[in-house]
């Protein structure tokens, strides 16, 4: 009984449906309500574009913000990997620069005359009004007080004022209480060179006649004395070079200032000469000379070499 309703239920529906749809073909093939049909589509068709647009629009909008996404990461990848490149760049210059004055402190070794011992710079005076730094070599390794050191091309540093078993000071050329006998390279005139701190070296008591201009090169003089009394320092190292002179019309001297030749303020590697003393030679190989009137050399720098009075026999009672 039930089935039997359920089937006639069915049976309306699906006929009620039908007629509905012959009714609406038969309307939609009456040109009247075509019409009216393009009348509603021509009226609402603004509508649609401007919906269409929106949508567009979000469409492009959604588009727009996952591309600023996609290159926001982009960008943080190439920032990192710049960021890597400049550090390898660093890394790589800074091992090129060390290469470089390695090797030409081993080229001044093997042409070298002398002996030495090379050495790293470990530690600065930080003193304002001093140009020292420790150096990680000391009596261990031969080095001694007043050994001279020097850097690549055969620049002259400084003199060792103070020395430990593994460490040792290096007194700088610029530092004020530092002098050193220069001579011009290209002729035989001389003068003493002073440090100057943060300023140029100062090379006084030039001869007035002495002919030489900015860029002309001051080496150490070496000089040797009568009674084999030696400067403080080997003949020939670097100094540095004229950058400017001051001559008084009046004056006997003039005065030059010198850019020292090493890079003094940022020095990392060194040589220290072991094998060079300078003052009065071994008494073996000593000059005998004769005194000035009050028994000294010149300007009283060092004492003359005379020789040791022989003992007279003792004669027997």
């Amino acid at each position: 009984m039930f089935a039997t309703r359920a089937a006639r239920h069915r049976g309306v529906a699906l006929g009620a449906l039908l007629a509905v749809t012959l009714v609406m073909m038969m309307f939609s093939a009456n040109p009247s309500v075509l019409l009216v049909q393009r009348g509603i589509g021509y009226a609402f068709k603004p509508f649609q574009a401007a919906v269409d647009g929106a949508a567009r629009g979000v469409s492009s909008v959604v588009s727009a913000i996952a591309e600023i996404d996609r290159l926001r990461v982009e960008n943080g990848s190439l920032r990192t990997e710049n960021a890597r490149l400049q550090n390898q760049a660093r890394t790589t210059d800074e091992l090129r620069r060390e290469i470089q004055e390695l090797t030409a402190l081993l080229q001044l070794r093997n042409g070298f005359d002398y002996h030495t011992v090379g050495a790293t710079v470990i530690a600065r005076e930080p003193s304002e009004f001093r140009r020292l730094v420790t150096i990680d070599k000391g009596t261990d390794d031969g080095v001694l007080v007043g050994d001279v050191v020097v850097v690549g091309g055969g620049a002259l540093a400084g003199r060792i004022t103070e020395v430990g078993g593994n460490y040792a000071r290096l007194l700088l050329l610029t530092d004020t209480t530092s002098t050193v006998i220069g001579q011009f390279a290209n002729n035989a005139s001389t003068g003493e060179v002073a440090g100057g701190l943060d300023g140029p070296l100062v090379m006084s008591k030039i001869d007035a006649a002495a002919k030489f201009g900015p860029g002309a090169e001051v080496v150490t003089a070496g000089i040797e004395l009568a009674g084999g009394i030696r400067s403080p320092y080997p003949k020939g190292l670097v100094i540095g070079q004229v950058v400017d002179v001051r001559q008084d019309p009046n004056s006997i001297v003039q005065t030059a200032y010198l850019q020292p030749a090493a890079n003094l303020e940022n020095l990392e590697y060194v040589l220290v000469i072991t094998d060079y003393r300078g003052g009065l030679q071994p008494s073996n190989q000593q000059q005998l000379c004769a005194p000035t009137s009050n028994g000294t050399l010149p300007d009283s720098e060092q004492p003359c070499a005379t020789p040791a009075p022989t003992p007279a026999p003792t004669k027997k009672p």
